[in-house]
């Protein structure tokens, strides 16, 4: 049986979201990384990163949620584009594209919005407009298919939507109405049974709510780190 890590963020959501899908037995095991749990000399054998998602396979190990989405869909053979070199490099483009710009920027655009300390303007509107400029090319893909690799429902559209669901907290309570074809794929992927079951996995554990002092240093180490670290 599959251990998958996880907590409530968004990479670990859409790792939760293939498991569903492809009706995977796993064992789900929390982080929670409000009470550092992330930064354990177990986990961190497990990841280095210190980071949610983690999943033990066997005698295998993989981190990083893109990388568990590939490696899944491989296994499987689930949620995979044509097999042939044109669909091979249009999956690999777009899940990286998520991976090294949907996601860090979406990330930093939340962190400058809530939670970064003292007025930072500019790199407030830096990575809200990066987080915009990723997210309408995008909406952009989904207005020419209706799935980002075409007619196919896949890895790369679950990879979306772990961070599509955080576009309100991160750009703004109406910022879906700028991304109509996303908000059309965020439809119909949040209507799929497995969906709801992966947005529910973290009810089945208490993870903490509060972002007191202790969250923050567990979060975010920088803030009370000294230059020299």
């Amino acid at each position: 049986m599959i251990k998958f890590y996880y907590n409530a963020a968004p990479n670990p959501l859409k790792v939760g979201l293939f498991l569903e899908e492809a009706g995977l037995a796993y064992e789900p095991i929390p982080i929670d990384t409000r009470h550092g749990d992330q930064h354990s000399p177990e986990y961190k054998a497990i990841n280095p990163n210190a980071k949610a998602p983690s999943i033990v396979d066997g005698e295998v190990v993989v981190f990083d949620s893109n990388a568990i989405l590939l490696y899944l869909a491989e296994k499987t053979g689930k949620f995979l584009p044509e097999d042939d070199p044109v669909g091979r490099g249009t999956l690999l483009s777009w899940l990286m594209f998520v991976a090294s710009g949907v996601g860090p920027f979406s990330g930093q655009a939340v962190h400058f919005r809530h939670f970064a300390v003292g007025e930072n303007p500019y790199a407030t509107k830096r990575y809200t407009y990066e987080a915009k400029r990723h997210w309408q090319i995008v909406d952009d893909r989904l207005k020419v298919a209706r799935y980002m690799l075409g007619d196919r429902y896949t890895i790369v559209d679950m990879a979306v939507w772990g961070w599509a669901t955080r576009i309100p907290f991160m750009l703004g309570d109406d910022a879906m109405t700028d991304y109509p074809n996303l908000s059309r794929l965020m439809k119909e992927i949040n209507d799929r049974p497995a969906a709801a079951r992966a947005v529910a996995l973290p009810d089945r554990h208490n993870f903490k709510k509060e972002l007191d002092d202790e969250a923050l240093r567990h979060l975010y180490p920088q803030i009370s780190a000294s230059v020299s670290d």
